[in-house]
C-alpha cells in the first residue's frame, strides 16, 4: 500500500507543480465568467446606428414609417441603377429596393450592399418592410391593426414540482436542462482529458525506459493503480479550483454590473422612455439566468447532485483511464497509440451523443439504458439527475459502474504487466488479446 501511495504522491505533485496545470485552472473560470459577463457588457453599450437607403417603388411608405432606434432608414429617389452605384459612397451600409408589387409578391424585396450583409441587418430591414405590408393588408381586409396586436399574446407558465406528500416547489425546465448540459459536458471533457493524460504518462515512462527501473521494486498492477489514482486526484483538485474560482469571479462580476441600477436612476430622473426601455432590457437579460438558477437550486437535491458528480467522475474516470493505461503500455509512441484509442473513445463519444436525447426526454427507455450501462452511465446519469431519478435506478447504475471498473481494471492489468516491458514489436489487437491469458 505504501508503494501505491508513493506513486500517487509522485503523479500528483509532478502534475500540480506544472505551469500548464495552473494556467488551465485559471483560464477555464475566466472563460466561464466571460460567457456570462460579456453579453451583459455588450447590452449596456450604445450600438452604432447604421444608415440604410430605401427606394420605394410601391408608394406605400413614408419617412415616418421608417422610424427605428437602431437603424436610420432614409427614403431616396431616383433610378435604382444609379442608386446602386453610389449608395455606399454616400455612407449607407445597405440599399433596399421595394418593388411596386410588394403587397402581392412579398418575396420580391431586393437588398444591396458593398459586402456580405450581416444577418441581423438583413432581418431588421425585412422586419421594417414586413410590418408595413402587414398593416396595409390588415387594413385592406377590414381588420383593425390595434385589435390584431392585442391578439398577439405570449403565453408563459410557471413549472412546479409536487412531491408524494403534496409539497410544491417552483422548478425550471430550462434551468434543469442548462444544469444537465453543464454536468454532462464536464464529465465528457474530464474522461477524455485525464484518461489521455494517464496514457501519455505511461508512454513517456516506457519510451524513456524509466519503467524498467520502477517495475523492479513495484508490481505492475500497483504502478498502474497508483498512476490512475494520482492523475484522478489532480482532476478533482482542478475541478474544485474551477468551482471556487468560477463562483468568486461570478460574484465579483455581479457586483461590478450594478451599472444597470445606476442607469435606472438616471432614466427615472430624466424621464427618458428610450433609456428606461434599454435599462429594463439589460436588467431582464442579466437577472433572468440568475432567477432560473435559483429555481433549479430550490427544486434540486444539491447534495445528491454534488455527491453523484464526484462518484461518477471518480469511477467513470477509473474505468476509462484503466483502458487508456493498458493502451499506453502496449505502444511506444503517441502516434502509434491513435489506432488503439479510437475504440475506447467511441463509448465516450456515444455517451455524449445519447446525452442530447436524454436531455430532451430523461424518462425514455434510451435515457434509462444509457444511464445504466457502465460505459455511458457517468455522463447520462448526471444529465438525468436534475430532472429527478428513482433511487433504485441510481443505486443500480452505481453498482454496475463499480463492477465495470473492476472488470476493466482486471483486464487492463493483464495487458499492462506484459506491455510495459514489450519493445520493438508492432502491436496488433490479436497480439494484445494474447497477453490477457499469459501466466505470471
Amino acid at each position: 500500500m505504501n508503494k501505491i501511495f508513493l506513486v500517487i504522491k509522485r503523479e500528483y505533485l509532478t502534475r500540480v507543480s506544472k505551469k500548464s496545470f495552473w494556467i488551465a485552472s485559471l483560464v477555464a473560470p475566466l472563460l466561464l465568467t466571460a460567457i456570462y459577463a460579456v453579453p451583459i457588457w455588450l447590452a449596456t453599450r450604445d450600438k452604432e446606428v447604421k444608415q440604410v437607403a430605401i427606394w420605394d417603388g410601391s408608394g406605400l411608405f413614408e419617412q415616418k414609417d421608417l422610424a427605428d432606434k437602431e437603424i436610420a432608414f432614409q427614403l431616396v429617389k431616383g433610378e435604382v441603377a444609379n442608386i446602386k452605384k453610389t449608395f455606399d459612397k454616400q455612407g449607407y451600409s445597405a440599399f433596399a429596393a421595394i418593388p411596386a408589387d410588394i403587397l402581392t409578391n412579398p418575396q420580391s424585396l431586393k437588398i444591396y450592399s458593398e459586402k456580405n450583409l450581416s444577418l441581423s441587418l438583413k432581418n431588421d430591414i425585412e422586419r421594417m418592410v414586413q410590418n408595413k405590408v402587414r398593416e396595409i393588408l390588415l387594413r385592406n381586409a377590414g381588420i383593425s391593426t390595434l385589435k390584431y396586436k392585442e391578439t398577439q399574446v405570449d403565453i408563459s407558465s410557471d413549472t412546479i414540482t409536487v412531491s408524494k406528500q403534496g409539497a410544491e416547489t417552483t422548478s425550471s425546465s430550462g434551468g434543469a436542462m442548462i444544469l444537465a448540459a453543464i454536468l454532462g459536458f464536464l464529465l465528457y471533457l474530464s474522461l477524455l482529458l485525464y484518461g489521455s493524460q494517464v496514457m501519455n504518462g505511461v508512454i513517456e515512462e516506457k519510451s524513456s525506459r524509466i519503467i524498467e527501473v520502477i517495475i523492479s521494486s513495484i508490481k505492475p498492477y500497483q504502478l498502474m493503480l497508483g498512476k490512475i489514482l494520482g492523475v484522478g486526484m489532480v482532476g478533482l483538485t482542478q475541478f474544485l479550483l474551477w468551482i471556487v474560482l468560477t463562483i468568486g469571479l461570478s460574484t465579483a462580476t455581479s457586483k461590478l454590473y450594478q451599472a444597470p441600477s445606476r442607469m435606472a436612476t438616471v432614466a427615472n430622473s430624466s424621464n427618458s422612455d428610450e433609456l428606461k426601455k434599454s435599462v429594463a432590457k439589460v436588467e431582464t437579460s442579466s437577472s433572468q439566468p440568475m432567477d432560473e438558477l435559483n429555481k433549479v437550486i430550490e427544486s434540486t437535491n444539491i447534495p445528491l447532485i454534488l455527491g453523484s458528480f464526484f462518484f461518477y467522475f471518480l469511477f467513470g474516470y477509473l474505468l476509462y483511464s484503466s483502458l487508456f493505461a493498458a493502451i499506453g503500455s502496449a505502444v511506444e509512441s503517441a502516434a502509434e497509440a491513435q489506432q488503439f484509442t479510437f475504440p475506447v473513445m467511441i463509448p465516450i463519444i456515444l455517451a455524449f451523443i445519447l446525452a442530447q436525447f436524454t436531455m430532451q426526454d430523461p424518462d425514455s427507455s434510451i435515457a434509462f439504458w444509457a444511464s445504466i450501462i457502465p460505459f455511458t452511465s457517468p455522463i447520462n446519469m448526471m444529465v438525468r439527475l436534475p430532472y429527478g431519478v428513482p433511487t433504485w435506478e441510481i443505486v443500480l447504475s452505481m453498482v454496475l459502474l463499480v463492477g465495470g471498473f473492476l472488470a476493466c481494471s482486471w483486464l487492463s492489468s493483464r495487458i499492462y504487466r506484459v506491455g510495459i516491458l514489450m519493445y520493438g514489436k508492432k502491436m496488433t489487437w490479436k497480439e494484445i488479446s494474447k497477453w490477457v491469458f499469459y501466466k505470471n
